[in-house]
C-alpha cells in the first residue's frame, strides 16, 4: 500500500515536471522560415543592378542565427534580434548592420548600413526565402561556356592616372565560378558566382566588402569587365590570360626613410593603458607590428592568422602589436570595434588605438616612406632593427599565394628567433 502511494506521488511529480518544461515554457516559434535565403543589395536602382549573396537561417534555443556563404567562406552571424515585424542583424567584426521589416515569414525588406563609411553607406536590401541560386543566369550548354578558369593579368581603370595591376585567379565548374583578385595592397577575398557563354558574374558580401564583378570575354580572348564596390565606387577592368605575370615584390613597396633603422610608437591600448615600443615586454624580442583597422577585411584575415601564429611562437620570444587606424575619432567606439575583432579571434596581443584616421597613417609613423596598404606588416629583430616591411596581405581566398605567404612568414620569423 505504501509502495503504491509512493509510486503515484513520483508519477505525479514527473508529470508536473514534464508539463512545466513542455507546456509552461514552450519553444518560441521563429517568425522567419528556416533554410536557404537569398540576399539582394540594390546597387543601381535605375538599371536594376543588384549584388546577390546567399545565407542560411536557423532557429536554435530561442535565437536566430544566419550563416553567409561566399565560396568556401562561411560567416556566422549570431546578433539577430526580431521585434514585432522588424529584424535587426548586426554583422560580426565589422561595424555594419541590416535593418528590415518583415513581410510574412519568407520576405524581409530594408537597408544594409555600413557605419564605417560616412557617405553612400546605406544600400537597399531584400531577403527572400527559398532561393538557393546566387545570380539569375541564363541556361547554356556547358560546352558553350568560354574558358574563364586560370590566371589573368588585369588592369583596373585602364588608361587612367590611377590605373593599377592585379592578378585574377578563377575556377569554373560547369556553370559555377569562384575566384579572387590579388593586388599590391591585398586581395578581394572570396568571390562566387556563375558563368554562361562568354559572361561571368561574381559577388562577395562579408559585412564590409560588397563587391560585384561583371566579365565578358571579347573576340581577341581578352576580358572586359566592370567592378562595383557598394554604391560608392565603380571602375572598369581588362585582363589577359597570363600564367607568368607577377606583381611587384610586396616587401619593396614600403620602407624606412633614409637615416632610420628602427620604428617607434607610443599609443593607448583598448584598455586605455599607454603602450610603447620601449616597454620591457618588447625588449630582446622578435616583434611583428600590424598596421591595421577593424574596418579592413584583409586585416581581419591577417588577425586570424597572427592570433594563432603568436600563440605558437610566443614562448620562443615573439610579440605582436596591432596599431589600429580607425575611421572614428571616438575612442570608445574605436575600442568597441577593436574589442569585437580581438575577441572574435581570441588574439592575445596588444591592440593600440593610434588616434589617426587611415589617411593620416603616415603622420603616426613618420619614419616610413608611406603606408599604402592596410594591413602593412613590420618585422623587427631582437635588437629593434626593422628587417622587413610587407605591404598588403594575401589571405586564404588566394589559395596557393596564401600557402606561399604563410610558409615565408614562418621561415623568416623562425630565423629571427634563432638569432642571438
Amino acid at each position: 500500500m505504501k509502495t503504491n502511494c509512493k509510486s503515484r506521488i513520483l508519477t505525479a511529480l514527473l508529470l508536473a515536471t514534464c508539463y512545466f518544461f513542455s507546456c509552461s515554457h514552450p519553444k518560441k516559434p521563429s517568425p522567419l522560415k528556416e533554410g536557404k535565403w537569398r540576399g539582394i543589395l540594390t546597387i543601381v536602382d535605375s538599371t536594376g543592378l543588384i549584388l546577390p549573396f546567399n545565407f542560411d537561417l536557423s532557429f536554435q534555443n530561442d535565437s536566430t542565427k544566419i550563416t553567409i556563404h561566399n565560396a568556401e567562406e562561411k560567416i556566422l552571424v549570431n546578433e539577430v534580434s526580431i521585434k514585432g515585424d522588424s529584424v535587426f542583424i548586426k554583422m560580426p567584426v565589422f561595424d555594419s548592420e541590416f535593418r528590415c521589416k518583415l513581410s510574412g515569414d519568407s520576405l524581409m525588406n530594408g537597408n544594409w548600413i555600413n557605419h564605417a563609411r560616412k557617405e553612400k553607406n546605406i544600400i537597399p536590401f531584400t531577403g527572400i526565402y527559398g532561393e538557393a541560386n546566387r545570380f539569375d543566369c541564363p541556361e547554356y550548354e556547358e560546352k558553350d561556356n568560354f574558358p574563364f578558369g586560370g590566371k589573368w593579368r588585369c588592369v583596373f581603370s585602364p588608361n587612367q592616372p590611377d590605373s593599377s595591376y592585379a592578378i585574377g585567379v578563377f575556377k569554373q565548374y560547369a556553370h559555377s565560378a569562384t575566384g579572387t583578385f590579388l593586388t599590391e595592397t591585398g586581395d578581394y577575398r572570396y568571390l562566387e558566382g556563375c558563368l554562361f557563354g562568354k559572361y561571368m558574374l561574381l559577388s562577395c558580401f562579408d559585412g564590409s566588402h560588397a563587391f560585384i564583378f561583371h566579365a565578358e570575354i571579347m573576340p581577341d580572348s581578352t576580358i572586359w569587365g566592370e567592378f562595383y564596390s557598394g554604391i560608392h565606387h565603380h571602375e572598369t577592368w581588362i585582363a589577359w590570360k597570363d600564367s607568368t605575370f607577377k606583381l611587384r615584390n610586396p616587401d619593396s613597396l614600403t620602407f624606412l626613410k633614409k637615416g632610420f633603422s628602427k620604428v617607434d610608437f607610443s599609443f593607448p591600448s583598448i584598455e586605455n593603458k599607454k603602450v610603447s615600443f620601449s616597454d620591457e615586454k618588447y625588449k630582446n624580442k622578435v616583434v611583428i607590428l600590424q598596421i591595421m583597422g577593424s574596418w579592413c577585411p584583409n586585416c581581419m584575415d591577417e588577425t586570424k592568422f597572427l592570433s594563432e601564429f603568436h600563440k605558437k611562437y610566443k614562448s620562443q620570444g615573439l610579440e605582436v602589436a596591432a596599431l589600429a587606424f580607425e575611421k572614428t575619432d571616438d575612442f570608445e567606439k574605436a575600442k568597441n570595434n577593436l574589442s569585437r575583432l580581438k575577441n572574435k579571434f581570441n588574439a592575445d596581443y596588444d591592440f593600440l588605438i593610434t588616434g589617426f584616421q587611415p589617411k593620416d597613417a603616415d603622420k603616426a609613423l613618420p619614419m616610413l616612406n608611406h603606408v599604402m596598404s592596410f594591413p602593412t606588416t613590420i618585422f623587427i629583430d631582437k635588437k629593434g632593427n626593422v628587417r622587413k616591411i610587407r605591404t598588403g596581405y594575401s589571405g586564404p581566398a588566394t589559395g596557393i599565394e596564401y600557402d606561399k605567404s604563410v610558409k615565408e612568414i614562418n621561415s623568416f620569423v623562425e630565423s629571427l628567433l634563432k638569432e642571438s
